[in-house]
C-alpha cells in the first residue's frame, strides 16, 4: 500500500469514526445511507490496497506458508525446524565428522539380503489344480479363519488347504478331498 492509498484509508476511517461518535437510537435513515456509503468507500480502498493473500499461519516469518493444525503458529515450516531441534536435543549432540567410508549401495550385497518371510497362501481346489484363493497371509490362525469363512460362504470349493511358505513349501492342512474333474460336460465322448 502506497502513501497515498494509506492516507486516503486514514481519511476514510476517521469519518466512519466521526460517523459512530454521532449515532443515536433517532439518527434518520439518510444519515444511515451516508454512514453506508462511507463504509463501502473505507472497504473499497482497503480493497485497492492490498495485493497479498490472507496470511494463512500466525507465522511472521512465513504467513502464506503450508499449515501444520499441531502447530502453535499453525507453521509447517516452523513446526518442522522445532521438532528437529527437540530430536537433537532428545538424541544428544550430532557426532562429529568423521573418515569417510564408501556409502553400501541401497540394493545392498546378496549375503545381507534377509532371508524370505514366512507366510502362509489359502488355495482351493478348481477341479483340476490348487489354486490361490486369497492374499497370503503372515498369521496361520489368520489363514485358518480365513478358509473357515470361505468354507461357510455361498459357494464353497470342493476342497482348500494352507501351504506354508518360508525357504521351502510344506502342506500343513487339507479340508476336503480334491478330486480330478473332467472340464467336458460329457466326458470327451
Amino acid at each position: 500500500m502506497n502513501h497515498a492509498q494509506l492516507a486516503a484509508l486514514g481519511r476514510a476511517l476517521r469519518v466512519l469514526g466521526e460517523h459512530g461518535e454521532a449515532l443515536s437510537a433517532d439518527t434518520p435513515d439518510a444519515r444511515l445511507h451516508e454512514v453506508k456509503a462511507d463504509l463501502r468507500r473505507a472497504l473499497d480502498l482497503l480493497e485497492e490496497g492490498v495485493t497479498t493473500a490472507a496470511p494463512s499461519t500466525r507465522c511472521p516469518e512465513h504467513p502464506t506458508g503450508p499449515v501444520d493444525e499441531s502447530a502453535p503458529d499453525l507453521c509447517l515450516l516452523c513446526e518442522t525446524r522445532r521438532r528437529a531441534a527437540r530430536r537433537a536435543e532428545f538424541n544428544g549432540p550430532p557426532l562429529p565428522p568423521g573418515p569417510t567410508e564408501p556409502v553400501p549401495s541401497r540394493y545392498g550385497v546378496r549375503g545381507d539380503r534377509p532371508q524370505p518371510q514366512q507366510r502362509w497362501l489359502p488355495e482351493l481346489w478348481n477341479g483340476q489344480a490348487w489354486q490361490l484363493c486369497g492374499t497370503p497371509r503372515r498369521d496361520r490362525r489368520e489363514a485358518e479363519l480365513y478358509v473357515a469363512a470361505q468354507r461357510r460362504g455361498p459357494r464353497p470349493a470342493m476342497a482348500y488347504r494352507i501351504v506354508h511358505e518360508f525357504t521351502d513349501y510344506e502342506v500343513l492342512r487339507v479340508w476336503g478331498t480334491p478330486v480330478r474333474v473332467d472340464i467336458e460336460p460329457m466326458g470327451n465322448l
